[in-house]
């Protein structure tokens, strides 16, 4: 039997645009000759769709999408579809997250999804009532077992997950001849291996193939990378990355019309492009700006919006203080030309002079410190949510996850914004990334991109004479080597000393209790400021605001 995945990409709520492209994507299906089209998890709704679940209408809307489907499909090709629907039985939550077949114009089969996860990003048993039976789709001699996203992560050792049951056992044991696998998958780096590695070994139980469909797309901080696949026979047909596509099964893989993704910084740096574009898009901006310091962070975030939505929606601005170097001042001049966005120069000088006269009644006597430092980052914050209001574009913050949980960032200042696109990179993985670009435009037969004084200068916010990260802030590299251990691993200060006593990477720096101990304590008291910060694109296992969600006022326990 030939089958097609349609990989596409919904927007939540956004009925009408979804589901004409489901029928769109069905009639090429068809044209192609499939028998069957495959959609993504939710693709009538979009995924997450969060607490619009507790809006009846939300609800109503997915059912009238189905039945609508019903009418507008195309007759002989069955089409298979996510959606929300009423929970029938007489107990449990009120909805149930759904997949259908529809058929000449009628729902054939629908199964509701098991297993719904609460760890990281998901909070789907807040909404959803689990299936109870699993029952295989009969079509042109094939049994199909739907099994929907996290049906098939029970296979996983995911931390803080435990299922009593089983949904691939059980259609495994029903005499499925193929298990489709709809999803909606967040991208992180690697996350595709795992799915592949997830997928060989369902097959390998079952002797079956496996037709894993994901959605593609962003919303909110969630990036989705598509990139399903057909595996069969220990071949794998694979679709597009970052894109829509439809994937038809049997015959020879499509030509490479276009050069492969051959790193996952490459993988990374797509992924960060499309989640900026999604976001402007699906919030309704079509340019956006930001403050261009000098610094690598500034840079990095410039050079994602260029690519995500041209040159020609971007506006940069330098905002130099009495503090900013003249080395910096050029660079951020040297990237806007690189880039080919508009370059704009916003002084602070005379704003911060007002305030601090404004001021020096109260804070007479009293020396230079993070108040005044604090005061010019909020300056140039100020200025850059009123030219959003002016012009109507959406300002993206420059932070990186480093910063974040350090909390070495000022609320209403460098922290206003609508979007933190990096703010799940650890420093050292921005001079990575950097470094990498640089890299793809050298080996193309061009000059940096990003200036490389930027890569090599020290990092400094300039708020005060001779100021530098290092101040403040313990080494990027050892600094974010106990991060991760932190946030990705949850451990204690013990414990991490635990891990770093074995032999690893040479580190720029002794690492100590204290130290560590210190760096927990940072990152908990932090937890205000990161609760007022713009969402940012998840890239990691684990980043902050969806993904890890802690109390602020709490005891410190960890140290």
């Amino acid at each position: 039997m030939t089958c097609a995945i349609a990989q596409i990409n919904s927007t939540v709520g956004d009925f009408s645009r979804n589901t004409s492209k489901i029928v769109d994507y069905a009639c090429r299906a068809k044209e192609a000759g499939a028998a069957l089209v495959l959609f993504p998890e939710l693709a009538i709704c979009g995924y997450p769709p969060m607490d619009l679940l507790d809006q009846d209408i939300f609800t109503e809307l997915n059912i009238r999408a189905v039945r609508d489907l019903q009418r507008r499909l195309p007759q002989g090709i069955a089409c298979a579809v996510g959606y929300v629907n009423r929970n029938t039985s007489q107990q449990g939550k009120s909805l149930v997250n759904a997949y259908g077949v529809i058929k000449d114009g009628a729902l054939v089969f629908e199964q509701t999804k098991t297993l719904l996860p609460t760890y990281d990003v998901f909070d789907e048993a807040r909404n959803f009532e689990p299936a109870r039976c699993w029952q295989p789709f009969e079509l042109e001699g094939e049994r199909i077992g739907f099994a929907i996203c996290e049906d098939v992560w029970r296979e996983t050792e995911t931390p803080g997950t435990r299922y009593a049951c089983d949904p691939v056992s059980r259609l495994l044991d029903s005499g499925i001849t193929m298990l489709a696998i709809p999803s909606a998958s967040p991208y992180y780096q690697s996350k595709h291996t795992a799915r592949i590695a997830l997928a060989e070994r369902i097959a390998s139980r079952g002797g079956i193939p496996i037709v894993y469909i994901n959605a593609v797309g962003a919303n909110d901080s969630i990036i989705f990378d598509g990139r399903s696949f057909i595996l069969s026979e220990n071949t794998i047909k694979n679709a597009k990355p970052f894109e829509e596509d439809l994937l038809i099964s049997g015959g020879p893989p499509p030509p490479r019309t276009r050069p492969l993704l051959l790193t996952e910084f490459d993988i990374l740096e797509n992924a960060l492009v499309m989640g900026v574009r999604e976001y402007m898009a699906k919030c309704g901006f079509t340019r956006c700006h930001l403050g261009l310091s000098g610094g690598i962070d500034s840079a990095l975030v410039a050079y994602l919006a260029v690519q995500a939505v041209g040159a020609e929606n971007v506006t940069s601005f330098s905002m130099p203080s009495r503090f900013s170097s003249q080395g910096s001042k050029d660079d951020a001049k040297a990237l806007a030309e690189n880039l080919g966005c508009r370059y704009e120069t916003l002084p602070i000088e005379g704003v911060f002079t007002a305030f601090l006269t404004a001021l020096e009644g109260v804070f007479e006597g009293r020396p230079f410190d993070l108040a005044e430092e604090n005061l010019q980052a909020r300056v140039r914050g100020s200025l850059m949510m009123a030219y959003s209001n002016k012009f109507n574009s959406m300002l993206l913050t420059t932070g990186n996850k480093s910063e974040l949980a350090m909390g070495y960032c000022t609320l209403y200042g460098d922290m206003n914004g609508a979007l933190c696109p990096i703010g799940d990179l650890f420093k050292t993985e921005v001079f990575a990334l950097c470094e990498h670009i640089n890299g793809k435009a050298r080996a193309a037969g061009g000059g940096a991109i990003i200036p490389q004084e930027i890569l090599d200068k020290p990092p400094s916010a300039e708020l005060r004479p001779n100021q530098k990260d290092q101040d403040s802030l313990p080494p990027y590299d050892v600094l974010d080597e106990i991060l991760k251990f932190y946030l990705f691993q949850n451990l204690s200060a013990g414990e991490i000393m635990a891990k770093l006593s074995r032999p690893s990477t040479v580190l720029s720096a002794p690492i100590d209790r204290e130290l560590v101990s210190g760096i927990i304590k940072t990152v908990a008291r932090a937890e205000f400021k990161r609760r007022q910060a713009p969402p940012v694109l998840k890239v990691s296992p684990r980043a902050f605001g969806m993904g890890r969600r802690m109390p602020i006022a709490r005891h410190l326990y960890e140290t």
